[in-house]
């Protein structure tokens, strides 16, 4: 049996997979309870894995690399053209198989146990931070409903809360303000979990020299740094600071043909959240150019020529090519650094 690649798709109990030869000819097609995997893979000659970039797809891959096998991880998008006919987990295993014979296929870079880890830190704030500001709306939307209006800004509720709760002359039902009350316990609990979430990423950051060494890049903090580096992994993966800005969705979408370029806005493609974090960090060194005389004299000419929002996807195009530089080349920051002439 000459099986050179195989794809699997994965499931919570049940995998199919799909096997086939240096053709491209089916070999393999079966499924594989979730207790069966490793020690089917363990059996098999080293070959080609592939698997759709999905819930615990990095966990198998690890697990598959210890084998000696040779994982991708593929981004669903890319695999749904091959889909024939009805989509079933027999096709789609198939689908992924035929993927991974194309040369030029985009893969995931495959994360380890410690950058999951961040990275889970990093989700389970985000959605602690949904949770308060979703919690505060809420409190201002019922306080809104006696006419007692609370000023913009999280920080004004635990602030004048307490005080409307504690007046005896706005005419609030006791059931009211004992629900009002409950209701400020849990945004300060969710305030809380923020605090201590972020508190262990500056701690991950301190111990981690490449997210150091990132944070030192204008526009570039701790949150963005520790991101960053577990997203990233290793940076050769990519091929220049241009894919990784492609990678990140931070590059004009392109609708060309006949010869004549047309670029629309950016892609928006991959990982919003760092997207996010990078864009935020170029608007707060925008704001500080504006108000700074001496501030880099490529931000001042940007803003001359370009709106705000254009000049801070800009800068945060320049940053993630920054990263790439650093990381892939093992570099620290120099402000105003110039490449060598070849």
């Amino acid at each position: 049996m000459n099986l050179t690649t195989i794809g699997i798709d994965l499931a919570k109990a049940v995998f199919q997979v799909h096997g086939a030869d240096d053709k491209g000819r089916a070999v393999i097609k079966k499924q594989l309870k979730r207790a069966q995997v490793l020690p089917y893979f363990a059996n098999l000659t080293p070959c080609r894995i592939g698997m759709e970039a999905s819930g615990s797809a990095h966990y198998w891959a690890r697990k598959l690399q210890a084998l000696g096998h040779n994982v991708q991880l593929i981004p669903p998008q890319y695999v749904k053209p091959f889909v024939k006919r009805n989509k079933n987990d027999a096709a789609d295993a198939e689908a992924i198989c035929e993927a991974m014979m194309r040369p030029n296929m985009p893969a995931v870079p495959i994360k380890n146990a410690e950058q999951q880890a961040i990275l889970s830190v990093h989700r389970a704030r985000q959605g602690f931070i949904k949770a308060r500001t979703a919690q505060a709306n809420q409190i201002r939307g019922l306080l809104a409903e006696y006419g007692l209006i609370i000023p913009q800004g999280i920080s004004h509720i635990p602030k004048q809360v307490p005080e409307i709760i504690e007046d005896g002359e706005n005419d609030l039902p006791g059931s009211f303000r004992v629900l009002i009350a409950r209701l400020v316990d849990h945004l300060k609990e969710l305030d809380r979990q923020v605090g201590e979430l972020e508190t262990e990423i500056q701690r991950w950051h301190r111990d981690n020299a490449a997210s150091q060494k990132l944070a030192k890049i204008p526009g570039v903090g701790p949150l963005t740094a520790t991101a960053m580096v577990a997203s990233i992994g290793d940076a050769r993966h990519f091929k220049n600071g241009r894919q990784l800005a492609a990678w990140l969705g931070i590059v004009p979408r392109q609708h060309s043909t006949g010869g004549k370029a047309t670029l629309l806005g950016i892609s928006k493609r991959g990982d919003t959240y760092l997207r996010t974090l990078l864009i935020h960090g170029a608007r707060a060194v925008i704001r500080v150019a504006e108000r700074k005389a001496t501030a880099d004299s490529w931000i001042k000419n940007l803003l001359v020529r370009r709106n705000k929002n254009v000049a801070a996807v800009a800068l945060a195009n320049k940053n993630a090519r920054t990263i790439w530089a650093l990381l892939a080349h093992d570099r620290d920051y120099e402000t105003g650094y110039v490449k060598a002439a070849l």
